[in-house]
Parts: structure tokens; sequence; C-alpha cells
């Protein structure tokens, strides 16, 4: 029989939020709306600084008396930490917990619990809780195929923008909740078409790039190479270079292959 594709995600570690304020004291400090996750939904969400720099994104997760937050495990401290400051009179309580985080793909059926992928549906599902192999390595391959980033992979603190990462395809940012942190940033790269770069999906022919590696063309630089895993990757691009069927990045190739689901300028 074959196996399906259910895989815990040892990297990955859950924060726990509760008390009765949980919603509204989440609700001013993330770029989504908290209000959307219930039993059954997530909500993909990120963590700014005040000038609208990426510091850590998450699915948040309801159940009846918390909210879990699904972070990458290094996050984690930092989040209670960073979170903790901002609780002032709010009756909320935070702590990490040592539950697991599992996802299932392809036709793996979700167990009682489980809450669709956010981003996408070809994600798959995710569940906080529960038993599984680690086939994180085989999951990486999944996001890569979908062109999905992922945290601080592919990411970098306090430098990367939101819409530069696809949050606004992956239903990673709200347009009509109240104030947040960063939110100006956001809200001026989108509708100022301030965008110059992209997080894009590459094909490798050749030697992986180790992170960070510039890409080249002709000589002029147009991005580096972030996470990847065999003849996939995903890489920070000029928008200019999109539509290039050759980059040069160390002693490989790259061809960019923007994922379907990615909106971007026509005359790219």
């Amino acid at each position: 029989m074959r196996a399906m594709p259910v895989s815990t995600l040892p990297a990955r570690a859950v924060v726990e939020i509760t008390g009765e304020d949980r919603v509204s004291f989440l609700q001013g400090l993330v770029s989504n709306d908290v209000a959307q996750a219930i039993p059954g939904r997530a909500v993909f969400a990120a963590l700014l600084t005040p000038q609208g720099k990426w510091l850590a994104d998450f699915f948040i997760h309801a159940t009846a008396d918390a909210l879990l937050l699904d972070a990458e495990a290094a996050h984690a401290p930092m989040l209670v930490q960073r979170l903790a400051k901002f609780r002032l009179r709010s009756k909320v309580a935070l702590r990490e917990t040592a539950l697991p985080v599992l996802v299932g793909w392809g036709d793996a059926p979700p167990p009682p619990g489980a809450v669709p992928d956010p981003r996408l549906p070809a994600a798959g599902w995710r569940a906080i809780g529960g038993d599984a192999a680690d086939l994180s390595d085989q999951y990486d391959l999944h996001r890569l195929c979908l062109g999905l980033p992922d945290g601080s992979a592919d990411l970098r603190a306090e430098q990367t923008v939101l819409l530069e990462a696809g949050f606004d395809e992956l239903h990673g940012v709200s347009w009509e909740k109240g104030c947040y942190m960063g939110q100006e940033l956001t809200a001026r790269t989108k509708y100022r078409g301030l965008l110059k770069r992209r997080l894009v999906p590459v094909r490798i022919a050749g030697p992986i790039p180790p992170p960070g590696t510039p890409i080249t063309l002709d000589g002029a630089e147009q991005g580096e190479m972030r996470s990847s895993r065999g003849t996939h990757g995903i890489a920070l691009l000029r928008l200019g270079a999109l539509a290039v069927p050759a980059l040069v990045c160390a002693d490989a190739t790259l061809t960019p292959a923007p994922a379907p689901w990615m909106a971007l300028p026509a005359d790219v």
C-alpha cells in the first residue's frame, strides 16, 4: 500500500495565547484578521517591525479557549517575548508548548482537528497534535514545487517586505481590518506600486547554489538565491529578470518559473 504524504514538522513549534482578550490583543499586532481564525479554519499572518519589515510568520489556529500559533521553532521564544511587551492590561497569557505540527498533502486524508492550509488548496492541510513520521524533506520539496516561501529560509528579518514574499496572493494580509504594526509600509507598497523584487520559484540546472549566492545576467546582479532542493528553488529577483530564460548563479543556471498563483505586473 502506498504511504500517504503526512509528516511531522520538527522545525515548527506552537505558541499558545489564552485569555479573554486574546483575539483583540493579537489583532492589533499582526498582518491578517485574527477574528477569521475559528475551529476548522486557520489564518496565515506575519509579525512586522514598526517599519513594516518581516520578523516572523505563522498560522493562527483557534480552539474554544485559545489561539495557537504554528510558527518556526527558532522564532517561538522571540514571539512570546515580543508579543508579551504589548500585553499591557490585556487579559492574555502566552507560552511555548510542546505540541507538534503535522502536515498532509496530495491524497492524505486530514485527521480530526486539521485545517486546510490557508495559503493554497494544493498545499494540503495542517494539524496541531498527533503522530507521524518525519517526511519534512518531502514536504519541503512539495512547497518548493508550489513556489511557497518558507519563513527564514526565504525571507530576511527586518529586511523583507510582505508583498515581495507573496503574502497578498497567499492570503496573509487583511486590507479591511484596522491598524496593526507595520501596516503603513505594507499598504503604501501595494497602493503606490513600489514593489521592485519578488521571491520567485526557479528551476536549477547544475550544482545547487547556497542561499545568498548572487544571481547575475551579463555580469549585472539581478538578485540572490534563497532555499532549494534538487532542481527546485526560490530566489529573490528583480521584476525585470523574471522573463529571462537563463540567469547565472555560481556554477548553476536558473530559469525563473513564476507560480500560477502569483499576481505580477502585465509587463513582466
